[in-house]
């Protein structure tokens, strides 16, 4: 994946309400990432970023499960792989600076997550409108 760092912006919206809004969550909550603060704050923070990411990695993966879409053990790699990189950031964290977790966040989110709603996110979403009106409209 090409790697370079991105703020959230309109382009990353595809139309999917909660898909959309929880994709700017993340984003709005790396932004609170400045290394600035006290521990306790930013691994209070770091946890709640995390959380989120899995309850919404969980709730898109089950949006295309209920739509049957073709590439989700793909998609769901994709995902393990992101979830793995907030676990072993958690793990470190202790041992980090706060300028340093910022840098790790920010890598995550503004690179890594931004690139993978570029790249892999936005192929599924052909296939959600398509089925999501075949299902509900």
């Amino acid at each position: 994946m090409d790697m370079h760092l991105a703020e959230w912006s309109e382009k990353l919206e595809f139309g999917l309400p909660k898909i959309d809004s929880q994709h700017k969550q993340l984003f709005d909550l790396a932004a609170t990432f400045a290394g600035n603060g006290d521990q306790i704050r930013v691994m209070k923070t770091l946890v709640m970023l995390s959380n989120y990411a899995k309850v919404h990695l969980r709730e898109e993966e089950a949006m295309l499960a209920s739509l049957n879409y073709p590439d989700l053990d793909t998609h769901k790699l994709l995902h393990a792989e992101f979830k793995g990189m907030l676990i072993r950031l958690l793990d470190n964290a202790r041992q980090l600076s706060l300028d340093d977790i910022a840098k790790e966040v920010q890598y995550l989110i503004y690179g890594w997550f931004y690139n993978h709603i570029l790249q892999a996110d936005v192929e599924y979403v052909p296939w959600v409108r398509t089925h999501s009106l075949k299902l509900y409209g």
